[in-house]
C-alpha cells in the first residue's frame, strides 16, 4: 500500500497540483496585498476619501454608531459596503489574473514548426503507384 501510494503521489500531475496550488496562494497575497495598499487607495482618493467598508444599513433601532466595528455590537447591521469592497477586490484579482494568463500564452506561443516531411509510402503505395503508371501509359 506504501508502494502504491508513492507512485500516486510522485505522479506528474500530483506534482503539479501542489506546485500550481502553492504558487496560487503566494500570487493571490501579492494581488491582494496590491488590491488593498495600491489600487483601494487610489479610489478612495478619487472618489473624495470614502471608505467602502464602513458603509452600512441598520436593521435594528438599537444602531446609532457610524463606523460598521461599533454598529455590529450594537445590533444587526447589513454591511453592504465591506459586500462591495470584497467584490470589488475580486473583480480586480480577477481581471489580473486574466491578464496574467494571457501574457503567459502570449510568451508561450511558439513560431509554428516547418512542415514534416510526408512519410514514405508503404510498398503496397508503391505498387499501386507503378500500376497506375502503366494502366495511364497504355491508354
Amino acid at each position: 500500500m506504501l508502494k502504491e501510494f508513492r507512485e500516486f503521489a510522485m505522479k506528474g500531475n500530483v506534482v503539479d497540483l501542489a506546485v500550481g496550488v502553492i504558487i496560487g496562494a503566494a500570487f493571490g497575497a501579492i494581488v491582494s496585498s496590491m488590491v488593498a495598499d495600491i489600487i483601494m487607495p487610489i479610489i478612495g482618493a478619487a472618489s473624495g476619501g470614502l471608505d467602502f467598508s464602513n458603509y452600512f444599513t441598520a436593521l435594528s433601532k438599537s444602531v446609532t454608531a457610524t463606523n460598521l466595528a461599533d454598529a455590529k455590537k450594537q445590533g444587526a447591521v447589513l454591511a453592504w459596503g465591506n459586500f462591495l469592497t470584497l467584490t470589488l477586490n475580486f473583480l480586480i484579482v480577477a481581471f489580473v489574473l486574466f491578464i496574467v494568463v494571457r501574457l503567459m500564452n502570449q510568451l508561450k506561443r511558439e513560431a509554428p514548426a516547418a512542415p514534416a516531411e510526408p512519410p514514405k509510402p508503404t510498398k503496397e503505395q508503391e505498387l499501386l503507384t507503378e500500376i497506375r503508371d502503366l494502366l495511364k501509359s497504355r491508354a
